[in-house]
């Protein structure tokens, strides 16, 4: 059973012979009774500063709690980003390897086309001189056979020509 500072004002004594003075008894349990009563205000009010500073204990660990949280979300997706930009690195320098390597065997291609066609080149002007030369020898019978000698040396000279140069190169 709790007691009240109004439960000490209305306490009443039984009076006794020779018994205490009941003013001086009434003023102590008014002074009691004030002090009771203030220690009870203070107790309330300590009571209610206490809740207080546990909800605010509350709500510091719950933003600690949300912190450490986003802390832990956040290096994760550190590591997360990390991951996609190595793999991204790998598959750009992958991709790049192969168009390399795909560049490279066209350039070996065109290269085996191109020295393809210099040969092809190299041997239709052979042909190409060889048919000039019989053309030119033809002539050249031609005209030993209708005309003059003096044709035929300049025609000699220009087939001597032809061929010193074709010797050249």
């Amino acid at each position: 059973m709790k007691i009240t500072a109004l439960d000490i004002r209305q306490k009443q004594f039984k009076s006794a012979l020779r018994g205490h003075d009941q003013r001086e008894v009434e003023a102590f349990l008014d002074l009691v009774a004030s002090e009771f009563e203030e220690v009870v205000k203070e107790n309330i009010a300590l009571k209610e500063d206490l809740r207080r500073k546990q909800q605010k204990i509350d709500e510091y660990r719950e933003r600690e709690k949300t912190l450490q949280e986003t802390m832990v979300t956040a290096q994760k997706i550190s590591e997360d980003m990390k991951t996609a930009a190595k793999k991204e690195a790998e598959l750009i320098l992958s991709d790049a390897e192969l168009q390399a390597e795909k560049i490279v065997a066209d350039a070996n291609n065109k290269l085996v086309a191109i020295i393809d066609d210099i040969n092809e080149l190299k041997r239709q002007r052979v042909q190409f001189e060889a048919q000039l030369k019989g053309i030119i020898e033809g002539h050249l019978k031609l005209l030993e056979v209708f005309g003059s000698g003096e044709p035929r040396v300049r025609v000699e000279e220009n087939v001597a020509f032809l061929a010193a140069k074709k010797a050249a190169e």
